[in-house]
């Protein structure tokens, strides 16, 4: 089909960029970078202290390990020597190069002190080295870090693979002092790691992603304050990544918004323009209506016949330019609702078109005389003549019709309940791809060459106005199918008992 320009249109409403201010680009340090680089520092940290408990309890079993090989390297030189007992100042010198208060060796059942004090101290804490589990390892080592340095603990385990044990008896302070000494070392170098490789992800990040989202972000800013300017269009990376891609989006955008935004300019020109032409054009309709009124007094049959068909037609039209005044202010007139007959509005559609009755087009009416609409004949007119004209248009300039098929435009419509159906329908080429997907749009949506699509626009709005629906509809053979679904207005308790 094709469409016609039958009203001016609205005039869009636009903010101007001083209500928009630019907001200043964040700091290095303050933006999504540095928020980035914290995080990355944070994030190892916690990695680290996952680790850390694992390692703190390995150095604290190896630290007692160390310990029971020396003391089981002394044990097996003094076990030689039986049954000589070492003198007292060895076994002080033994002790002290261990750093043990007891050492005893279980051999064979049976159980030899090798070195002790004087006085043995009381044992806080026994530690199986051959029993200990990565579990209880862990717990005993975050117990001996927190609360140690004043325990005495006995530390027994085998020698080698042999099925002899030494037991030691010791103070768990020199195991204490390690331990902190090892967590400070662990937390500096965590530290260190951190910071390196939060400072390799934040150059990485920055380079790969803050600086493309800089740019995006500055285009945008730069096309904004003056969006009509072409040279203000952002100019994207030749790049793969999926920024780029978004910066090749971003120019494709803003190109179809400076496109729009002249769209709009000449709308709200030719809105102005229409707008005095039509102020003059209803002035010049009036004279004209009062003049025709002079018609019904003229005795001529012919002149009785077509009078009132052209009464109609100047009051139609000095309410059209009325309306298009009020189009042109941004409104458009609620529709004033009522049952009207819908065959009789669909004959004064036809009388308009002026089809020559001998002509090619045929006009096909097939409505029933009792259907009634609920809806504003003057703009349900304006819908199906706009159609029907589109339909006549697009025949008219059809080259080729399937001669089967012939030249027709059908006007069909059924009630459904409280709702009512209207087909309009052609036997036209259809319509061509770019109207269908802009169908809708105004200067886009338009089938013949020259139109603006206002008129389907308008159609639809009027529609809508009424609660109603408005589509194409997709059919096999060739043509263009519009669907109308007026809805009937829901009836108040009120009006239900005025009229009951």
């Amino acid at each position: 089909m094709t469409d016609d320009a039958a009203l001016m249109p609205r005039e869009a409403e636009t903010r101007p960029a001083a209500d928009f201010p630019l907001e200043p680009m964040p700091r290095v340090f303050g933006g999504l970078s540095g928020r980035l680089l914290w995080l990355t520092v944070i994030f190892v940290m916690l990695a680290e202290i996952l680790i850390f408990v694992p390692t703190v309890a390995n150095m604290r079993d190896g630290w007692l390990r160390d310990r029971l090989d020396t003391a089981a390297a002394a044990g097996i030189v003094i076990d030689g020597l039986q049954p000589a007992e070492l003198p007292r100042a060895v076994q002080d010198d033994t002790l002290l190069a261990t750093g043990t208060k007891v050492i005893a060796l279980r051999k064979d059942g049976t159980s030899r002190l090798l070195a002790a004090m004087d006085m043995p101290p009381q044992v806080d804490e026994q530690i199986d080295l051959a029993a200990q589990t990565p579990l209880t390892s862990m717990r005993d080592s975050l117990e001996t870090l927190v609360f140690g340095g004043n325990r005495i603990m006995r530390v027994y385990g085998p020698i080698g693979e042999s099925d002899m044990i030494i037991e030691l008896v010791m103070s768990d302070k020199a195991l204490h002092k390690a331990m902190l000494s090892f967590s400070r070392d662990m937390f500096i170098l965590s530290l260190m790691i951190s910071l390196i490789t939060a400072f390799m992800i934040y150059v990485a990040i920055n380079r790969m992603m803050i600086k493309p989202i800089r740019r995006l972000t500055r285009g945008m800013q730069i096309f904004s304050e003056h969006p009509e300017d072409p040279g203000r269009l952002f100019s994207p990376a030749k790049e793969k990544g999926e920024l780029a891609v978004a910066g090749r989006h971003l120019t494709a955008m803003q190109v179809e918004l400076q496109r729009t935004l002249k769209q709009q300019k000449n709308l709200a020109d030719l809105g102005l323009a229409v707008s005095k032409i039509n102020h003059d054009m209803r002035n010049i309709l009036a004279s004209a209506q009062l003049m025709s009124d002079r018609l019904v007094d003229v005795d001529d049959p012919m002149v009785r016949s077509f009078a009132p068909k052209l009464l109609r037609t100047i009051d139609r039209a000095v309410e059209y330019s009325t309306e298009v005044l009020a189009y042109g202010q941004a409104r458009e007139a609620a529709p004033k609702r009522r049952r009207i007959r819908l065959g009789s509005l669909c004959q004064e559609v036809r009388d308009m078109l002026a089809l020559d009755p001998d002509g090619e087009i045929e006009y096909l009416d097939q409505i029933p005389t009792d259907l009634e609409v609920d809806a504003d004949s003057e703009q349900l007119f304006r819908v199906i003549h706009n159609l029907c004209r589109n339909a006549v248009q697009a025949l008219a300039q059809a080259d080729v019709v399937d001669p089967l098929v012939g030249r027709r435009v059908s006007v069909t419509a059924q009630r459904l309940g409280s709702v009512v159906g209207i087909t309009i329908d052609d036997t036209g080429p259809g319509m061509p791809r770019k109207a269908r997907e802009n169908l809708f749009s105004a200067f886009r949506g338009s089938a013949r060459s020259g139109g603006t699509g206002l008129g389907l626009v308008i159609a639809r709005e009027l529609v809508l106005a009424h609660g109603g629906t408005i589509g194409l509809v997709e059919k096999p053979g060739p043509g263009t199918q519009f669907r109308i679904e007026i809805p009937d207005r829901p009836v108040s308790f009120e009006d239900y008992r005025a009229r009951a």
